[in-house]
């Protein structure tokens, strides 16, 4: 059987991304937390569930034999060689609180390779969207990741665990970090910071404790915009670190990152 078109695949991923999109944006109003998952501050929601709920059965329908990732329990390992993994709303907490910094993301693994990825911001109406080789767009617009060359000129965005013990563990890097760079930013939405780096918005992104749904179409996305996405000392990027950058300031940004083992986990 021939390998799916990864054009094909993401021409699907767009459809239900703007459409789980679209209801989770409907169900904003009056919004209430349902209930959490690692700690009391990570927090789930009815639209995250009906989000994925949508994504799911839209997958089964199109593509029935493929497996599927979902970061609300969606697990079908498939037997067509593709696997979609599926985050119905990356940044729950700032979807609960009305900030509007929060996305659908979809990626489409093939034999384990990534091909293709969407990541949809409803409330800003912004899709980024990628293909493995083909260059990373944001709503039709070619994408290229910043030529900053300097780690003191760099804005540098990242993002902190739910769990207590990780975010004092990660705040032992914050010190040095804000004297060696521009600036920091915690936004709060991991994919949606991974496509910050792909347009240029942020010059460089690490973080720790990523699940891969938060990974997946952001990482693919970053990489066709020109960044470097890697772990540290030569690993891939992983829950133990993703640190995305333009090429021009990622060796130094890595080396900082690794001087301070920001990739070790106080809870492994």
């Amino acid at each position: 059987m021939p390998a799916p078109d990864p054009v094909v695949l993401l021409e699907l991923a767009i459809d239900l991304g703007r459409r789980a999109g679209a209801l989770a944006l409907s169900m904003r109003e009056g919004i209430e937390q349902e209930s959490t998952k690692s700690s009391p501050t990570d927090v789930v929601t009815a639209a995250d569930r009906a989000s994925e709920q949508l994504l799911v059965d839209g997958i089964r329908a199109a593509r029935p034999d493929d497996g599927i990732l979902g970061e609300e329990g969606a697990a079908d390992d498939g037997t067509s060689g593709v696997r979609w993994v599926v985050d119905p709303i990356d940044g729950t907490v700032n979807y609960l609180y009305g900030i509007p910094q929060w996305a659908v993301s979809i990626g489409i693994e093939v034999d384990g390779v990534m091909q293709a990825g969407v990541v949809y911001n409803p409330a800003a109406d912004e899709q980024f969207t990628a293909v493995r080789a083909g260059g990373a767009f944001l709503n039709g617009r070619p994408l290229q990741c910043s030529a900053a060359s300097e780690l003191s000129q760099a804005l540098v965005a990242t993002g902190f665990s739910y769990d207590a013990r990780r975010r004092s563990a990660q705040a032992v890097v914050l010190p040095e970090l804000l004297r060696s760079c521009r600036d920091l930013r915690r936004m709060g939405a991991g994919a949606l910071d991974l496509c910050a780096v792909a347009a240029g918005r942020v010059d460089a992104y690490y973080e720790q404790a990523l699940a891969p749904w938060d990974i997946a179409a952001g990482g693919l996305i970053a990489a066709e915009a020109g960044a470097r996405v890697e772990g540290l000392r030569g690993a891939a990027p992983s829950g133990a670190l993703v640190v995305a950058a333009c090429p021009g300031v990622f060796d130094v940004l890595h080396d900082l990152l690794a001087e301070h083992d920001a990739d070790v986990d106080p809870l492994a």
